[in-house]
């Protein structure tokens, strides 16, 4: 039953790597965010699209076949993007310094796929080059920080706690634990005992503040609290929600799979079940995956401003195509982890896809 499910699933990527190797710049070195993207002038290979294409390489075990000449260019890249003063790294549109979760983002982005390239910043990063924010110059106005900012919508929210866990990843390991430790009893405090979510919202918007949230546990090797309840919740989303976004159907998949929680037979495979018969629904004609069923959103945060009444100094989102019904980045790497997740759900090695090999040639032929 549940190799016939996988089997279902890795079906649904027919033409995926076709789409991938088009939305790849030979001059830059970057990855477009969409097919839209690539012939508006307005938009141009960003951070987060690019190190989301290295993670869809690297689950498929494609990095080591790079060519020499594509590596050193994606390390370009990425090192161009590096401001020498700050230490952070920025895309073109001056519009992305004005919201504080793509600037943690980017940063984490950059540096991991410099990582996963072999290679390094070429300047020293934010806390460093003493450019990181004020509420990290000590553990209680760290604590001060998390308590100010409002879980209304636990999505945002938790995005924004999660993302200022970046700058304590760059403190020296001894003058970590007081923030840390911070952090998690404002966290044991807040939790809801009934659910085991964070924050308010709809049952998936909680769902992804939680997810948010697990990145921060997971980093710092600390059991996330009440992971019974939270299953309990998560199972009960899947079967009464509609999935409209593919976040909404990665989500709950990396929490579980995190929370490594014991699931009955029946009710793992009813999960795997309703998973690939969500993310069949996102596919696109393109060979991309879209984010929400209707249209590839124009920008990856877009869904969180939805909710822009509770957070009224919320950036606008810094839109990287046009929306249209398309494949886009964010939920084509979401993807390809959700094929991950429920391998491991399963105890079984996720060999790469068949349609992977296809990738340089596909590269070669544009």
């Amino acid at each position: 039953m549940h190799n016939s499910e996988l089997a279902r699933l890795d079906t649904i990527f027919e033409g995926f790597f076709d789409w991938l190797a088009k939305q790849y710049d030979r001059t830059s070195g970057g990855f477009y965010y969409a097919q839209s993207s690539i012939d508006d002038q307005r938009f141009t290979p960003d951070i987060e699209s690019t190190a989301q294409a290295i993670n869809i390489l690297l689950r498929n075990e494609l990095i080591t076949l790079m060519p020499a000449e594509m590596r050193a260019k994606m390390v370009h890249f990425f090192q161009n993007k590096q401001d020498p003063e700050s230490g952070y790294f920025y895309d073109e549109n001056p519009a992305m310094k004005q919201d504080e979760v793509m600037v943690s983002r980017a940063l984490n982005y950059s540096t991991g796929s410099l990582r996963r390239l072999g290679s390094n910043p070429l300047y020293s990063l934010p806390v460093l080059a003493n450019q990181a924010p004020d509420f990290i110059k000590s553990p209680e106005a760290y604590a001060e920080k998390w308590k100010s900012i409002s879980l209304v919508n636990s999505w945002r929210g938790c995005d924004l706690l999660a993302s200022s866990c970046i700058y304590i990843g760059q403190m020296p390991l001894d003058k970590q634990k007081p923030f840390v430790d911070h952090a998690v009893q404002y966290l044991e405090s807040i939790q809801d005992p009934e659910t085991g979510l964070w924050g308010e919202g709809s049952l998936y918007v909680q769902i992804s503040g939680t997810f948010k949230l697990h990145t921060f546990y997971r980093k710092h090797q600390i059991p996330m609290p009440r992971i019974d309840k939270i299953y309990q919740t998560v199972l009960h989303c899947l079967r009464t929600e509609n999935a409209k976004d593919m976040c909404y159907i990665r989500n709950p998949i990396d929490l579980l799979s995190y929370m490594n929680v014991a699931i009955p037979e029946h009710e793992l495979t009813e999960i795997i079940r309703i998973t690939i018969d969500n993310i069949t629904k996102l596919k696109r004609p393109d060979g991309g995956f879209s984010r929400e069923i209707d249209h590839s959103p124009v920008a990856p945060n877009v869904a969180q401003v939805k909710a822009d009444e509770y957070y009224p100094n919320m950036p606008i989102p810094v839109p990287l195509s046009n929306g249209l019904y398309e494949g886009d980045m964010n939920a084509s790497t979401q993807a390809t982890l959700i094929r991950l997740q429920l391998h491991k759900l399963l105890g079984i090695h996720a060999e790469p896809l068949k349609e992977a090999k296809r990738f340089y040639s596909a590269l070669a032929s544009i």
